[in-house]
């Protein structure tokens, strides 16, 4: 870690899994910032799955989730998974990657899922969400600016916690089809 709090994790992991807890301890360590995450999934000679069972699996994984929305699907390359289609919230767009990614045999995965929600932009109740959901101090500086459906977020939050809370809150407001992050984390 250097004196501005920006992490780089470096090297190699055997699952997809590993790879994404390895960047969440991170974040949890006092005095982190920003993570950088450079780390290689190489599976275990085991675990390869070629591209047509690969694909087979995670759409499967996806039929079968019922957060998942029907019309999202999976293409695998090289163990690398990419999701396409549309959903109405981010909630539904964030459960399809959940739905795949400890798939034995994935190495990544490309979240390409586009939402689609036919709100008027004055229904956007972010600042509301924000209110509702996420772990601030009632003092904070915070500011959720919509542009039509998409959302920036700006501002100070002192932990991963914190951002990932308000990150998720504007997610959870109706109509949103994308956040905008540009929060700093204070520490």
């Amino acid at each position: 870690m250097n004196m501005n709090g920006d992490v780089a994790l470096n090297g190699t992991v055997p699952s997809y899994p590993q790879y994404l807890e390895a960047a969440a301890a991170t974040q949890r360590v006092d005095g982190v910032k920003n993570v950088h995450n450079h780390l290689e999934v190489v599976l275990p000679p085991g675990d390869y799955r070629d591209d047509a069972m690969l694909t087979t699996a995670a759409n499967n994984a996806l039929t079968l989730n019922v957060t998942v929305p029907d019309g999202i699907e999976a293409t695998a390359r090289d163990g690398n998974l990419t999701l396409t289609g549309t959903a109405k919230f981010g909630a539904q767009r964030a459960a399809a990657e959940l739905a795949v990614g400890a798939l034995t045999g994935v190495r990544n995965i490309r979240n390409d899922v586009e939402i689609a929600y036919d709100a008027d932009p004055v229904d956007v109740l972010v600042q509301d969400a924000l209110d509702r959901w996420a772990l601030i101090p009632d003092d904070s500086d915070v500011k959720a600016i919509t542009h039509g459906n998409i959302v920036t977020l700006t501002g100070h939050v002192r932990t991963w916690a914190e951002h990932d809370a308000v990150i998720g809150a504007a997610w959870m407001a109706s109509g949103v089809n994308d956040v905008d992050d540009v929060l700093t984390i204070t520490g």
